[in-house]
């Protein structure tokens, strides 16, 4: 039988190999060492969400291949594959701790004691941490064949085993990380230490047990299943497979017992028994778990951090009136780069604002102290009325915001759910103001969440705007997400302006790829510019390959899954993939087709996978300022410029550093520049 051409990576290893490229930053001596401390902590991180939301898929998919009866083609050995690179990844992870980073930290006078006993200088105080703080959070559960204990997902604890009296054993401990701080510091003046709240237990547990005698202490973690949506990804008969596999599980099925080696096998078994590990992955890891506490590392140094890039003011919105500027000329704010300020300084004054009448936002991520939630409380207790679209399904925000919604609510705003089988992931707000007899429109429209928190660090683009055409659609499509029900043919509406998941955006994205594809057989030229976040999409990601074929130009930045097979002789050629980490988290979605040179350019809210093109509603909107348009070409421009911070996906899914030809460009520092330069020109004017 002839081989299948592969036109598609694999989505769940070009995750792990995007969580690789965060890897690469921790091993990197150009990297400021605790800038290198946050990149372990975002490796352990991204690689827990994996097993609590991809593992779980791969071991239904493992199991539904080895039927018989099943027609089904599966990716051979995915699973394998996925531990083998997990594997490598976390062995690379213990090499750059063990031997690059800790003793780098002892240069600096930092000794984080890691794997062995207290130095005498700090025995004393530590032994009384743990007697005045830690002791008060101990909980030991006796195991035997009777024991009633759940372990809590990700949460740390140590297995035990005991000689008492010539009886063995087993104890299971928590380790208090939730409630206690994962590093404990002493500074002794000359130097400081930090110890592992682990090993304060550890190597005091026998006040813990003192009838006993300790025979072993083992540490250990159960991750278990996030909740997932398998039509986001499979269509058919095997997204019915694997539904039915993943609903005979237990509630919070374990997918992966993270142990320290040597627990003793009779050991193993009992709690395989007990918390129902069948079916997870046994992974023999390191002594310590969790490491993404190392988000917490109690040290400060600016020497050993990034050099702090103070927050631009956009020019554009320092004087007068926000709104009248905003009627003068379309604003575009970057964040982080740009501060926040001037999204706050939008809904505060619509808040109190006599003119304005309504208020609408869509809510996805919003922060915990959110200021502009208390903004839309107060416009609602000035008596304007305040619409505010909230999702609920988003992953692991949801306690968070029914919190927001049950307080704004409360108050007086208007609060509407997203119909249950689709998201909101659009990110949108209208103010409309009556001045005499006529109603003026203003709007945001954003690549990213209305979140003052992660808009410290996630690179993102809000769009001001008074656009009436473009706003207008903009309340149709609050008007529509009022009714709660799910677009269909007979509903649809005619979007001229913005592109709308499940209304007009594949389609118009597919005829504007056609567009190009036209220009390159005329031999005019053709280009295309994307960037996401993510690139999974089947019939998108084949509308660029036909485009390659055809001749025009693609360049793609894609920050982490990238189905698309760069590269490939007769599929690909021309075709280009980067992707870029460094100390902001790259989120903003850009589209540009070159029409000809006139640059056709949208942004928006919009990857392109499966559950944002079939099952989401998203907002991309068009960029018609000329300047603001030419800053973006700019941006992007710096970006497939840098030889530092980017590397390009080959045809094999590895992250190629790029050769460092002449000068030295990380892009995200050339942003930062550039737009602090634009900001110094515009004052001068």
């Amino acid at each position: 039988m002839e081989k299948a051409v592969t036109t598609l990576f694999n989505r769940d290893l070009s995750w792990l190999k995007f969580n690789e490229r965060i890897l690469m930053e921790a091993e990197r001596e150009h990297v400021p060492l605790l800038e290198r401390i946050k990149f372990l902590s975002i490796f352990s991180s991204n690689l827990d969400e994996f097993y609590r939301v991809r593992m779980p898929v791969l071991l239904a998919l493992e199991k539904l291949s080895n039927r018989d009866d099943n027609e089904i083609q599966i990716e051979a050995d995915l699973l394998n594959t996925a531990n083998s690179l997990i594997s490598e990844q976390q062995q690379r992870y213990g090499n750059a701790l063990r031997l690059n980073i800790i003793p780098e930290l002892k240069k600096n006078n930092v000794n984080l004691i890691y794997g062995e006993s207290f130095p005498e200088e700090i025995n004393k105080q530590v032994t009384r941490y743990f007697l005045s703080q830690v002791l008060a959070f101990i909980q030991p559960i006796y195991v035997d064949e009777q024991t009633k204990f759940f372990p809590s997902n990700n949460e740390l604890y140590f297995l035990i085993t005991l000689n008492q009296g010539g009886v063995a054993k087993t104890v299971i401990l928590n380790i208090p990380s939730n409630e206690l701080p994962r590093f404990y510091k002493v500074d002794t003046g000359k130097d400081i230490f930090i110890v592992f709240l682990d090993d304060i237990i550890r190597f005091h547990l026998d006040l813990i047990f003192n009838t006993a005698e300790v025979s072993g202490c083992f540490s250990f973690k159960i991750t278990r299943d996030a909740e997932i949506d398998l039509k986001d990804e499979y269509s058919g008969s095997l997204s019915d497979q694997l539904e039915a596999q993943l609903l005979k599980r237990d509630s919070g099925l374990a997918t992966r017992f993270l142990h320290q080696p040597g627990i003793p096998k009779s050991v193993v078994v009992l709690l395989k028994k007990l918390f129902n590990l069948k079916k997870a992955n046994m992974v023999e890891g390191g002594q310590y778990h969790n490491l993404k506490d190392f988000m917490n590392f109690p040290v400060s140094n600016p020497n050993l951090s990034n050099k702090s890039w103070p927050k631009i003011c956009n020019t554009d919105v320092v004087h007068g009136s926000l709104t009248e500027a905003i009627i003068k000329n379309d604003i575009l704010i970057h964040t982080p780069y740009q501060s926040y300020d001037s999204v706050l300084r939008f809904f505060n004054e619509a808040a109190v604002d006599q003119d304005v009448q309504e208020i609408y936002l869509t809510i996805y991520r919003v922060a915990s102290d959110s200021k502009i939630i208390n903004a839309l409380i107060s416009a609602a207790q000035n008596g304007k009325k305040v619409f505010v679209l909230v999702e609920l399904k988003a992953r692991f925000d949801e306690a968070n915001n029914i919190k927001w919604a049950k307080k704004m609510k409360e108050k007086g705003v208007e609060i509407v759910y997203s119909v249950t089988a689709l998201k909101v992931h659009a990110k949108v707000a209208l103010v409309k103001r009556k001045i005499g007899n006529r109603m003026l429109y203003t709007g945001l429209l954003a690549t990213g969440n209305f979140n003052e928190s992660t808009a410290a660090f996630y690179t993102d683009h809000i769009l001001m705007t008074a656009n009436k055409k473009i706003l207008r659609e903009i309340e149709l499509l609050f008007i529509f997400l009022a009714k709660r029900i799910k677009p269909s043919s007979t509903d649809l509406i005619n979007f001229e302006h913005i592109l709308v998941a499940q209304f007009n955006l594949q389609q118009t994205f597919l005829n504007l790829i056609e567009r190009e594809i036209e220009y390159a057989k005329l031999g005019k030229q053709a280009s295309i510019t994307i960037k996401l976040n993510n690139l999974e999409e089947k019939i998108l990601i084949n509308k660029l390959y036909e485009a390659s074929q055809a001749g025009v130009k693609i360049e793609l930045i894609v920050r982490s899954i990238c189905r698309l097979i760069p590269g490939v002789e007769g599929m690909s050629d021309n075709i280009k993939v980067i992707r870029i980490v460094d100390r902001y988290l790259e989120h903003g979605r850009i589209f540009i087709f070159n029409n000809l040179g006139t640059q056709d350019m949208y942004l928006g809210s919009a990857d392109w996978m499966n559950r944002n093109i079939y099952r989401r509603i998203e907002v991309c909107f068009p960029i018609y300022d000329k300047k603001i348009k030419d800053e973006i070409i700019e941006i992007i421009n710096i970006q497939k410029q840098d030889n530092l911070q980017a590397v390009f996906i080959d045809e094999s899914m590895n992250n190629i550093p790029l050769k460092k030809d002449g000068t030295l460009i990380a892009s995200q520092h050339r942003i930062y520049e550039f737009l602090k330069k634009q900001s110094l020109t515009h004052e001068k004017l």
